[in-house]
């Protein structure tokens, strides 16, 4: 009896101990993260998705997608210390259909989310989504973009999705989820086409700036250029933090990243920061609602992520398939997260 007493008592006082940090009223977490290929297992007509179906070169079946999915869910329950983000932006998802099997059959089901999601002209049929958590956040309007060529044509590519909402009942935050055109068919060739990317962010946050007292805009993304690439440190003006901070201007939290040689996708032997967090420096200077901290913004890289680079050396993110051989794992890229501070 002494033992199930102590046992209880032992019971309580760790989740005493624990609690708290696991529901801190005053921090609310936003994750970015490029899910490498989410695919359903059907052929749409329409895009180039053949290669994610049972008869496909990657014989892409249920099983395969249920795993990945049940994997991702781990991967976002385990990023922000057990406390699961407010805000959940993704990019590399085919379609709505992929989107509510996420939220509905995974440990995510437990937690509602919502989802903001519009099918994209792009050529594989892949999009950008959101999901947040309607106990934290109230989406008052959202908005795609689509990127156009320089014939005014709409471009085959990833659109960029805006959201702006009420986080926690009580702050105004303007939200920017951006999946850049690759790199694939050569740096020098595609580098435009990301510069345009660049123009079309660039003039939605002057938008902001023009009709908002001190917006608080967050953008979210992989850029498919790293941030000290022309496109986002002279066309959209993305800087780092250095000295006094403007309100009115936007400060790239991925700086100290690769000062620190980390990134979020390895090529060969060779890490980059493609996925960033940007924000306006009104979120930086916050004297009340939600503030933003550089120390708050991480690359989210358990070990669980990471497997040995028996080639390179070092450790790689853990994909699903390594060329056309599945094995399983998570993404090519990690994900990045931003914890939100109260400032009141």
């Amino acid at each position: 009896m002494r033992i199930r007493i102590f046992f209880l008592i032992s019971v309580l006082l760790i989740f005493g101990f624990y609690a708290p940090s696991q529901t801190k009223p005053e921090e609310l977490s936003v994750l970015f993260y490029n899910v490498e290929n989410l695919f359903d297992t059907n052929d749409d007509p329409l895009t180039d998705d053949d290669e994610f179906t049972p008869e496909g070169s990657r014989h892409w079946t249920y099983t395969k997608l249920n795993k990945k999915i049940l994997d991702l869910s781990k991967v976002i329950l385990s990023s922000s210390d057990w406390q699961m983000p407010a805000i959940i932006a993704l990019c590399e998802i085919e379609n709505r259909k992929v989107l509510d099997q996420f939220v509905a059959f995974t440990p995510l089901k437990s937690h509602s989310y919502k989802i903001i999601h519009k099918e994209s002209p792009d050529h594989r049929g892949i999009d950008v989504a959101m999901l947040y958590h309607p106990k934290h956040f109230y989406p008052l309007t959202y908005e795609y973009f689509p990127l156009r060529n320089k014939n005014n044509t709409i471009k085959k590519t990833r659109e960029l999705l805006y959201v702006s909402g009420i986080l926690n009942k009580s702050d105004t935050l303007h939200f920017f989820v951006n999946h850049w055109p690759s790199r694939y068919g050569g740096l020098l060739e595609t580098k435009p086409e990301r510069k345009r990317a660049a123009h079309l962010l660039r003039q939605k946050v002057d938008e902001l700036f023009e009709n908002h007292h001190k917006p608080k805009i967050l953008i979210l993304g992989d850029f498919n250029d790293q941030p000290l690439d022309e496109s986002l440190i002279i066309v959209l003006k993305a800087i780092k933090i250095s000295g006094h901070i403007s309100d009115k201007e936007l400060y790239n939290l991925s700086f100290d990243w690769m000062q620190n040689g980390v990134g979020t996708l390895k090529y060969q032997s060779q890490w980059s920061v493609y996925d960033q967090i940007i924000v306006s420096g009104a979120l930086l200077n916050s004297p009340s609602g939600f503030i933003a901290k550089p120390e708050n913004a991480l690359i989210i890289n358990q070990p669980f992520l990471l497997e040995e680079d028996e080639k390179f050396g070092g450790w790689k993110p853990k994909r699903t398939y390594y060329g056309y051989r599945y094995q399983g794992g998570f993404s090519d890229h990690l994900p990045v997260l931003l914890k939100l501070e109260n400032a009141n």
